[in-house]
């Protein structure tokens, strides 16, 4: 068995040698012929590795394409809908509120801490410190601000709606006008006397953003 097996490895380096080398002088043809197989084996593997790579790029970017309006509008309506009838807080503002005030759940704040609405936090409440804008002596300038981290965007929204309702420790009829209110253009105009917000332009951007997207079919009222 051992002599067999030795033969065999025997007439394998002669072929290769023969393969090579004829009549004691280098075959350069067929030396030429391995070196293209050679390389056209390693395009090819380089080939298959550039196109996974490629599909997995196109997969990871896939998921990470913001979600639409409309589907965000679908996304939360039904919950705004909801805390309308528990609180009196109409749908679109809710709905427009939130889009404004996370772009359209894009906004750090609110795809890593689900704070939909811009809220402030308290203290003792779980908190994130981020740079924000504010409008203060007819500019805009940026600050750091704590803000309120939620455990879902669902908590987000009951919250904003128990903050309309309840107001603040010093004013709990601050946002009244906003809760009472039957249409959307009178609560977003209490919005700004309230001082939700600190843009003067507060109000035309939430009553756009309704119009826009005809919010106000959500609304109960």
């Amino acid at each position: 068995m051992v002599k067999t097996k030795r033969r065999h490895t025997k007439k394998k380096k002669n072929f290769i040698r023969t393969f090579f080398v004829e009549k004691g002088q280098l075959h350069k043809g067929r030396v030429f012929l391995c070196v293209v197989i050679l390389l056209s084996i390693g395009f090819w593997q380089t080939d298959i590795r550039i196109q996974q790579a490629n599909k997995e790029k196109t997969t990871e970017e896939v998921s990470q394409v913001p979600v639409s309006r409309e589907a965000f509008i679908e996304k939360i309506a039904p919950e705004a809908q909801k805390l309308e009838k528990q609180y009196g807080v109409l749908a679109s503002i809710s709905i427009a509120q939130a889009a404004l005030e996370s772009n359209w759940g894009q906004s750090e704040l609110s795809a890593k801490y689900n704070n939909f609405f811009g809220v402030k936090s308290s203290a003792g409440q779980p908190s994130v410190t981020l740079a924000t804008k504010e409008f203060e002596n007819n500019q805009w300038v940026t600050i750091n601000d704590s803000f309120r981290v939620y455990n879902s965007w669902q908590d987000s929204m009951a919250s904003h709606a128990k903050l309309l309702v309840s107001g603040t420790s010093d004013n709990p009829q601050r946002y009244a006008t906003v809760v009472q209110a039957t249409d959307y253009k009178t609560a977003a105009n209490g919005l700004v006397t309230g001082g939700y917000a600190t843009d003067p332009t507060y109000a035309d951007k939430i009553i756009h953003m309704i119009e826009t997207y005809h919010l106000n079919k959500y609304d109960d009222k």
